[in-house]
């Protein structure tokens, strides 16, 4: 079964993709190897990252994308903390738009840096949150959360939503004998 959420907004969408190039639910991971990589970043319109990518960078994309994961959690800030403190610049304001500059020296370094400011934006929006990751442990899945009410836990009512239901209502009649 697919996911059936539509994409993350504007330049949330980017983070979304970066964070879904790890499909937990399925073994698959766009990132594996060098060679998988290169071609998810070249499909994602990334051609310098693709172009300069070598084992470091690898692992340093690898670690950007489960800290951003843990980030939109909420389990772990602290990398994303680092990745802040060493990619970005201060604000500044350019044709009536905030802008955070990124400051680094290699092209996984700028992708690195353009989405921790995507994220430092979407939290200064008054809107934060939206971007999260499905809470079931296998899947991990990042989706919008277009929910009025923000409360949105799984990325499909029809995966992942419905697999914890099964086990909590198998759960409960385990627990009253009607096995």
């Amino acid at each position: 079964m697919a996911y059936d959420r539509p994409a993350a907004p504007g330049d949330l969408q980017a983070v979304e993709a970066f964070g879904n190039s790890a499909r937990f639910l399925h073994g698959e991971d766009a990132f594996a190897d060098l060679a998988s990589t290169r071609d998810w970043l070249r499909t994602h319109e990334w051609h310098d990252a693709a172009g300069e990518l070598d084992e470091s960078a690898h692992r340093e994309l690898v670690r950007a994308r489960e800290a951003i994961r843990e980030y939109l959690a909420g389990t772990d800030s602290a990398e994303v903390n680092d990745y802040a403190r060493r990619f970005l610049r201060p604000p500044q304001w350019q044709d009536g738009q905030v802008v955070i500059p990124t400051a680094h020296a290699t092209a996984a370094e700028r992708l690195i840096g353009r989405l921790i400011a995507t994220l430092v934006i979407d939290g200064l929006t008054g809107k934060p949150g939206r971007l999260k990751v499905c809470r079931a442990e296998v899947c991990r899945w990042l989706y919008y959360d277009r929910s009025p009410g923000n409360n949105s836990i799984w990325c499909s009512m029809d995966i992942c939503g419905a697999r914890h239901k099964m086990r909590a209502y198998r759960t409960r009649r385990t627990r009253s004998g009607n096995e």
